[in-house]
């Protein structure tokens, strides 16, 4: 039997878009269930005890102002990675710490964006902090996505490049397009549907969605505290050191490349007709240093220092500010 032909990237992103949209609606309903699920235990629990029981009593006054003021400058939504899930600082500590804003997450560091994109129980989680939101009787200022790192680095980036004594070294451009540019790219295409069609059944209308891509790290093998803990690494320098790549200035600047082409695709995506509206890209790239003072900016080869999450925050704020959506 002959093989079918490829699909064209209009038909692949036509048919990511519209498995977002059932991923979506098979999610909404779980959801929804469970909203009735719990209503009814509500109404049997008032049955039971009294509707006295069901309301929390207020806190002290003096323990409330304790907590700072109730305003705040929005509700964020945000689903991601290490980068809005970072120990003691992250892009979305900062925005509510630094900027004021209320962050409903469902980020952990590790994920991959398929996994963000194609696991049921991601997108449940999701939707059930933005019903948390509404039942506030508030409206999320915006949605964050954080994704894609994970699907680059670490054992992944081995695979991207040629050996450096091979006849064509450096970034492996097949590997590259595909990993990025279909892989990535049309998880991207069906997680941005999803969340667009969440926002639509739940509210009626779309509300913005902000993606980012990253900035140019130096990949000098450090890792997450010297290579322990949670998100150990390094990500980068192992596949380096592999395909015979010594040089840090030539690792730079392969990285450098491989960084462009992500953001590039990222843009792209947020410029389809389906999300032109109402998505943004956020441009990272030359927010952190990489000059001879960059282990002040980066903490390891992935992640900013407490100082490079500021300013990776500093640039959320300005986009997410009222004049900027």
């Amino acid at each position: 039997m002959a093989k079918k032909p490829p699909l064209s990237t209009t038909a692949l992103t036509a048919k990511a878009l519209g498995q977002g949209k059932q991923h979506a609606t098979r999610a909404l309903k779980r959801r929804n269930d469970a909203i009735e699920t719990r209503q009814a235990a509500l109404v049997a629990r008032t049955q039971h005890l009294g509707a006295v029981a069901l309301v929390a009593a207020p806190l002290p006054p003096a323990q409330l102002a304790a907590l700072g003021s109730p305003t705040s400058a929005g509700v964020l939504v945000a689903e991601g990675d290490s980068w809005f899930d970072y120990p003691l600082h992250d892009v979305l500590t900062l925005l509510e710490d630094a900027h004021g804003y209320e962050v409903e997450s469902v980020a952990h560091r590790g994920d991959q964006v398929e996994s963000m994109a194609y696991r049921e129980g991601q997108l449940d989680d999701f939707i059930r902090r933005i019903d948390k939101v509404l039942r506030r009787g508030l409206i999320p200022h915006a949605i964050l996505l954080s994704g894609g790192g994970n699907d680059i680095a670490g054992s992944e980036f081995y695979m991207l490049l040629d050996d450096a004594r091979s006849a064509a070294p450096g970034l492996n451009a097949a590997v590259v397009d595909g990993v990025i540019n279909q892989r990535i790219r049309l998880a991207y295409v069906a997680i941005l549907s999803a969340v667009t069609r969440v926002c639509e059944q739940r509210l009626q209308r779309t509300i913005p969605i902000l993606v980012h891509g990253y900035d140019y790290p130096v990949p000098d093998g450090r890792g997450f505290l010297g290579g322990w803990g949670p998100l150990p690494g390094p990500w980068l320098a192992p596949g380096f050191a592999a395909k015979g790549y010594g040089s840090l200035a030539v690792r730079k600047q392969l990285v450098k490349d491989l960084i462009d082409r992500f953001n590039e695709m990222l843009a792209r995506v947020a410029a389809l007709p389906a999300f032109a509206s109402h998505v943004r890209y956020v441009d990272l790239r030359g927010t952190l240093p990489t000059g001879a003072d960059y282990r002040e900016w980066w903490s390891n080869e992935l992640h900013p220092s407490p100082g490079g999450f500021a300013r990776v925050a500093e640039r959320f704020a300005q986009v997410l500010a009222p004049a900027a959506l």
